[in-house]
């Protein structure tokens, strides 16, 4: 064989072998970086709406949910409780609701779109502690006009069961209620309410 001819069988493979190894690596090159333009699972997640099955609950029990790295209170309010809703507007910072901390919707004396449900975040505005629920009518320590609520241990402030804020207390307005919408009688999305 001469060193002019060339075996083109062999050329044509080494050709396609190089193209078809040249691809594989652009594409895993390419792949990060057209990746980047997608939020990660995390960005989703520290943004995207929570769905809540609450029908099991029992009248005035509470559960927690996580929404944007926030806790967010379910409250199952007894008829007892918000009965004494209004019993305390006299002791309430904002009985009304008039400081934007919830949505329009929510600017009634429940603070909610049904009377039972209460859906607060619960984080509270002084300086970011977390309240604690406190069910228990007027326990020595949160004095006779206390008809249950949430309270903070960290600086003392009070919050009645519509998450409204009580006068004298270190936290300056009532706590943050969340867009949310009910997707059926005993489904909740929280963080939209479109």
């Amino acid at each position: 064989m001469s060193e002019q001819q060339v075996d083109t069988g062999r050329r044509r493979f080494l050709t396609v072998a190089t193209s078809a190894v040249g691809g594989v690596a652009a594409v895993g090159i390419a792949t990060p970086f057209v990746l980047s333009f997608f939020p990660s699972e995390r960005a989703k997640a520290a943004g995207a709406p929570v769905e809540v099955e609450f029908g099991k609950m029992e009248p005035g029990q509470k559960i927690n949910v996580e929404w944007r790295g926030k806790p967010v209170w379910l409250l199952n309010r007894t008829p007892e409780q918000l009965k004494n809703l209004t019993l305390q507007d006299a002791l309430l910072a904002d009985p009304r609701s008039e400081v934007e901390q919830q949505p329009e919707y929510c600017r009634n004396t429940t603070r909610s779109i049904k009377p039972m449900l209460l859906v607060a975040v619960g984080i509270c505005t002084h300086l970011g502690c977390s309240p604690t629920y406190r069910p228990d009518l007027a326990p020595a320590d949160l004095g006779p006009e206390w008809k249950g609520g949430f309270y903070c241990p960290c600086h003392g402030s009070k919050f009645d069961l519509a998450a409204r804020v009580f006068k004298g207390v270190p936290a300056p307005k009532n706590l943050e209620i969340p867009p949310h919408k009910y997707l059926s009688d005993t489904r909740l999305l929280i963080g939209d309410d479109k």
